[in-house]
């Protein structure tokens, strides 16, 4: 692993920016100036020869990359390179090559064609030279194409992460594996790039953006056009027909091949916590007689019960005879690493910052040992089920799929930039692109329902806690994790049953161990315990307002779909609690009062409801027709792109699988992240938290049977969540109104400067248990009134 830094100016002094990333690599740097350009690189070297960057040939190139089967890739192509960054530059060479070389044959032809042109009348040699100029245009269109499917062809056939940079004449390319193991940062203001976003903050840049890995970036450096391709991502079909029997074979096959392939000619570290993840990483090293170390990191602390992980981790460690070094901490030493860690991630998201905390202080030990790789079970819940929005998902395999695609953004940026921070490269071999395009298609009923056949062994070996956990979990889980965006949840004991299978009956692993409950990494480490602590302590009101003192910057520049309900307003409301800028609200006014997409009673006041936040909104007008409303969506989202450089977008989305796929597709084409803060919570639990955090609602329509128009126009009270649970039980209706059973309009809450009052307004019934709340006047007041 490796660092690259680069500008659109040679004038400028790299020096400090270079300095804040050259703990990604010690063992060589190297700066190179060309016209109006700038390249830099600094080398992580693991074994063998200190091959040094950025290459210079015709082009110029730097990478960051640890592709496996580059010597492969090198007889095919017949290349003698020196290591695979040398091998990814070589084929990046020939195809431009090649495009040159097509480029001369025409403009040869065009020398000819003029020649005989010469000889014609002079309407004739206008007419063929603007037939000329069309030809060489689409010759120049075609080139553009082929070169661009020769590179998607190349970084398809790579097995392996990587981020680079590639310059010929005037144009840049920017690209990085489709999983973003690998970090690559741009701007536009002025054009430059970084394997760090504080690099590029330092050298002063404006409007800066994570490459989302699914995107190739051409940058033209003398019209300044920026053009992206899309790279191919994984699917979930066609579903496997193996039995259950050849699949545990199969995953434990492609497992042991990962891990080998990540495995350096030297000793290694393993991020261990005692979990099934870790635990199948350090077996099947051992199995390989590989030399290699455990490392775990807990707070110890008297004012702190005995943290899970440290008490699995040696257990664990000393049955298999594993060697296990501990990173121990008190709660008094916590600020001091906070301090680092918060800027070090740019980020101070408190569940970024509580596993960011457990990784540095493992990474801190390995870094003693001369450690410079690190195998972490990262990736494994995506692929096998492992958290409660897979428990509760009706697509288990889409939404494995949804959450590889936003663990770029979530979990590997804050992994690498700490690791590397230590002169570490992590490897993830839960993250193989083999072992993914193989897990994302076994059968759902493999994964994480302990109902159906096949977990007997599961269910035997819970049968005594299954009860237990029913009745308190669910407390326990609200208090510690209420807060958190999306994952973060405490593992249960169904979850990821093909994989604890896997690792019983083909790895040989005991049933104590492969089947044993898992929380994430900062319950599991009591680092979450000890920033609730410290945040107390010194009286903040949350762990988020506590972590902000040493990050106080936003962590992502986000858009708001906002609907004028309660919904997307609240998940407003947890992302500027988590230190998330809302930088404006996007809003579609649908013309079809029973869209599939957009909430349409009461749409009319989104504006008023901006101004009382004092955000910004942008308006889109859609017919509302299905599908077609997409369009405009992501005309809106666009719009927010270009006017307010959001990086992501937020959405209110509970349960709802149509809307938030859609809105995934689109946020992809775009570039852009997306965050889920609400997804796939209790509704009732979404009910009492609104009310909880003085959020003031009414329902602006209904329409589902229990409900009439005395629902309409008053504030919701916990009468009122009491009264729906009934009707629930009754009539099956959504709590929260998921089922379009209501649609609510959001008065006042800790966002609002001022609150909403509705002045005038009229009831329309449209049956008995159907009817619509029309506002006819609403204005601002100040809420002390």
């Amino acid at each position: 692993m490796c660092g690259i830094l680069g500008i659109q100016d040679e004038k400028i002094n790299l020096a400090e920016a270079f300095n804040l990333i050259q703990n990604r690599g010690k063992d060589a740097q190297k700066i190179v100036k060309k016209t109006n350009f700038q390249l830099a690189h600094c080398l992580h070297s693991i074994v063998g020869e200190k091959v040094i960057q950025p290459f210079e040939g015709k082009g110029i190139f730097a990478a960051n990359c640890e592709i496996y089967n580059w010597e492969e890739l090198a007889g095919k192509y017949g290349s003698k390179p020196r290591n695979d960054a040398e091998l990814l530059f070589f084929l990046l060479e020939n195809v431009f090559d090649e495009a040159e070389k097509s480029v001369n044959k025409t403009e040869n032809k065009d020398l000819v064609s003029n020649e005989q042109n010469k000889k014609t009348k002079k309407n004739e040699k206008a007419k063929n030279d603007k037939e000329k100029d069309k030809k060489i245009k689409n010759e120049e269109e075609n080139n553009k194409r082929e070169v661009t499917e020769k590179i998607k062809k190349i970084l398809n056939e790579l097995d392996g992460d990587f981020a680079f940079v590639y310059k010929r004449n005037d144009i840049v390319i920017l690209a990085r594996d489709v999983i973003g193991v690998k970090p690559l940062w741009y701007s536009l203001n002025p054009f430059a790039f970084s394997s760090e976003r504080k690099a590029l903050e330092k050298l002063g840049c404006k409007n800066i953006d994570e490459l989302n890995p699914r995107k190739i970036l051409f940058y033209n450096l003398k019209t300044k056009e920026i053009m992206f391709e899309e790279q191919n991502f994984f699917d979930t079909k066609p579903e496997i027909k193996d039995s259950k029997e050849k699949i545990k074979v199969k995953i434990a096959g492609l497992l042991k091949e990962s891990i080998k392939k990540r495995v350096p000619n030297r000793k290694i570290g393993v991020l261990f916590s005692g979990g099934i993840d870790s635990l199948i990483l350090a077996k099947v090293l051992q199995d390989m007689k590989v030399d290699f170390t455990c490392y775990t990191a807990a707070i110890a602390d008297p004012t702190l019960t005995d943290a899970p992980d440290l008490i699995s981790a040696q257990k664990v460690s000393a049955h298999f005879g594993f060697s296990l070094k501990v990173k121990k901490i008190k709660l008094e030493e916590v600020e001091n690493y906070l301090k680092i860690i918060a800027p070090l991630i740019e980020d101070s998201n408190v569940i970024k910052v509580g596993v960011g905390l457990t990784f540095y202080l493992a990474c801190e030990e390995a870094k003693k040992d001369g450690v410079k790789v690190m195998l972490s079970g990262i990736g494994s819940e995506e692929l096998f089920a492992g958290y409660e929005r897979h428990q509760n998902s009706l697509d288990v395999n889409a939404e494995c799929l949804a959450g590889l695609l936003k663990i770029y953004e979530r979990d590997l940026y804050r992994d690498d930039v700490i690791t590397m921070h230590h002169g570490i490269e992590l490897r993830v071999p839960f993250l193989d692109h083999d072992l993914i395009s193989y897990a994302l298609k076994i059968p759902a009923e493999y994964k994480i329902n302990c109902e159906k056949e096949g977990n007997e062994k599961e269910e035997d070996y819970n049968k005594e806690k299954i009860e237990k956990k029913n009745k308190t979990n669910v407390k326990k889980e609200t208090k510690e994790n209420k807060k958190d965006e999306e994952d973060g949840k405490v593992e249960s004991d169904n979850k990821k049953i093909i994989l604890r299978e896997t690792a019983q009956d083909v790895l040989n692993i005991p049933k104590e161990f492969a089947w044993r409950k898992k929380q994430a990494a900062q319950y599991g480490s009591k680092t979450d315990r000890a920033i609730e602590k410290l945040a107390k302590r010194a009286k903040f009101d949350s762990k988020s307002s506590y972590l902000k003192q040493f990050y106080n910057r936003p962590n992502v520049k986000l858009g708001a779909l906002f609907s004028s309900g309660k919904d997307s307003t609240y998940a407003i409301y947890l992302m500027k609690l988590h230190n998330y800028e809302i930088s404006c609200l996007i809003t579609l006014k649908s013309k079809n009062p029973d869209s599939f997409m957009f909430h349409t009673p009461a749409i009319d006041l989104a504006a008023l409801q901006a101004q009382a936040m004092n955000i910004p909104i942008i308006e889109q007008e859609t017919m509302g027709e299905k599908e077609k409303e997409l369009v405009d969506l992501k005309t809106a989202i666009q719009k927010a792109k270009e006017r307010y450089h959001i990086e992501g977008i937020v959405t209110g989305a509970l349960h709802s699988n149509y809307q938030r796929e859609r809105i995934e597709k689109i946020a992809e084409e775009l570039g852009l992240k997306v965050f889920c803060p609400l997804w796939r919570k209790d509704q009732e639990l979404e009910m009492i938290e609104l009310l909880k955090n003085n959020f003031k609602f009414v329902l602006s329509s209904v329409a589902a049977e229990g409900l009439d128009k005395t629902w309409l126009g008053r504030i919701i009270t916990e009468n009122d969540i009491d009264a729906l649970v009934k009707l629930h039980k009754k009539y099956s209706i959504n709590v929260a109104g998921e089922g379009g059973e209501f649609e609510s309009l959001v008065l006042d809450c800790p966002l609002f400067k001022k609150k909403v009052n509705i002045d005038e307004f009229e009831i329309k019934e449209e049956g008995k248990n159907t009817a619509r709340l029309i506002v006819r006047k609403a204005g601002l007041k100040d809420k002390s009134l």
